[in-house]
């Protein structure tokens, strides 16, 4: 009937970790039932399938690190059916299908298909296919695409290769040499015949946690940021916040100060579509959906849900919200819509008393708002120094996007908002 392949769950998963194959081989599959659970750079997802049949073969067992594209099963229409070897990948790069949202399918150009050039005499391809991201990335790192070795399904070229080649250029090493060997082995916490003085132990790295740091050095080395600083008055807002909670007493909602600051840049990023952009391979994307990102810890580290359409949404609806998709994060049940299509983010690390800090852009958006605690500060009014609470905020653009001027526009006017916490529900 149909192979089974390794899906893309997000739009940065490059492979995923069989987490464990929720069918048997044997057993009856309808579509729609859960066939295997599948650990993404952001959660463990669950993938359903499609047809009805029986789970014939799996290729791959839980444990197990798989390419985007690769065969991980075959459902047949007999229990008994006979399954074919893996194929590879197949025609169609699932490498490029990101889950992204309608808006940002149709900013961006078809993906080309992947390129596989003839050989000489007409005979099937000459070089590994590549991917139009794989050679869009070796473009701008200079590299010859020809020259670099594939480590995806048949010999295919992807990012990870790419990347790979660039770090051994920028060392000396030639592009075209093997992929790096598994960091166990490149890297071992001691040298054969030495002791670690450090008493040094490798740990195993998640899915989530090498994207996180693919992600986070990819931000900081192509995103120029700037930061912009301001610390509130938040003494009308902790008023406010009383207020709204008496009133939303018998409805068991509460809203938090992170609520309340999220809606006020999900209204003042209305006021300001300027900031509400993207720059994206050299393209200026202006978005017309206001959705806020809210960047959420767990154990594996750190996710950013999305809350769509922000700037519509009532105070109670992103409190319930919120806690939902936070709930869903520790749990690692995110889906692919709930972390896609973010325009801004909001990072909040005033639980945990830390008074300031400089957020890195999730990009690519063009812009994060840092948050920190409130806190008693000593402040001049009316010619004399009284007691307020404060907040410190530290607003992280991407000046490619956005310009200085129009970030501390966008900063004064949020700060204005907060500060006037009516403005926020009018």
């Amino acid at each position: 009937m149909s192979e089974i392949y390794m899906p893309r769950l997000s739009d940065t998963m490059e492979e995923g970790v069989i987490s464990s194959w929720a069918k048997n081989v044997g057993d009856k599959v309808a579509s729609g039932d859960v066939l295997v659970e599948i650990e993404t750079d952001k959660a463990v997802m669950e993938y359903e399938a499609y047809e009805d049949g029986y789970l014939v073969k799996q290729f791959v067992s839980a444990g197990d690190t798989v390419p985007i594209g690769a065969v991980i099963g075959f459902i047949g229409e007999t229990p008994d059916a006979e399954a074919p070897e893996p194929g590879g990948a197949p025609a169609a790069p699932a490498e490029e299908e990101a889950a992204a949202p309608a808006e940002e399918k149709a900013a961006e150009p078809a993906a080309a298909p992947a390129a596989e050039a003839p050989s000489a005499d007409g005979e099937g391809p000459a070089r590994p296919r590549t991917s139009p991201l794989a050679r869009r990335l070796a473009k701008e790192y200079g590299l010859d695409i020809d020259a670099i070795e594939g480590t995806g399904p048949k010999g295919r070229i992807v990012r990870a290769d790419v990347e790979a080649a660039r770090d051994r250029a920028g060392s000396g090493a030639p592009a075209a040499a093997a992929p790096a060997a598994p960091a166990a082995a490149a890297a071992p916490a001691a040298q054969a015949g030495s002791e670690d003085p450090r008493a040094s132990e490798e740990l195993k790295v998640s899915q989530m946690r090498k994207t996180i740091a693919r992600r986070m050095v990819e931000s900081k080395q192509q995103a120029p940021h700037f930061y912009l600083r301001r610390t509130i008055d938040a003494e009308a807002l902790k008023a406010f916040r009383a207020q709204i909670n008496e009133q939303l007493a018998d409805t068991g909602t509460k809203v938090s100060f992170n609520d309340l600051i999220v809606k006020a840049a999900a209204t003042t990023l209305s006021a300001h579509p300027e900031v509400n952009r993207s720059w994206e391979d050299g393209r200026l994307l202006q978005h017309h959906r206001v959705n806020v990102g809210v960047a959420v810890a767990i154990d594996e580290g750190l996710v950013v849900p999305v809350l769509h359409d922000t700037d519509k949404a009532t105070l109670s609806d992103i409190s319930t919200r919120t806690r939902e998709l936070a709930g869903k994060a520790r749990d690692g049940k995110l889906k692919p819509q709930d972390m896609s299509g973010g325009t801004f983010s909001v990072s909040n690390l005033g639980m945990f008393g830390i008074d300031s800090f400089s957020a890195v852009i999730n990009t690519p958006e063009s812009a994060i708002l840092a948050v920190g605690a409130m806190k008693p500060t000593p402040v001049v009014r009316d010619g004399e120094v009284v007691v307020r609470n404060t907040i410190a905020l530290e607003l992280s653009v991407d000046h490619r996007a956005v310009d200085g001027a129009v970030g501390a526009a966008f900063l004064k006017d949020l700060a204005e908002v907060l500060e006037s916490p009516m403005r926020i529900i009018l």
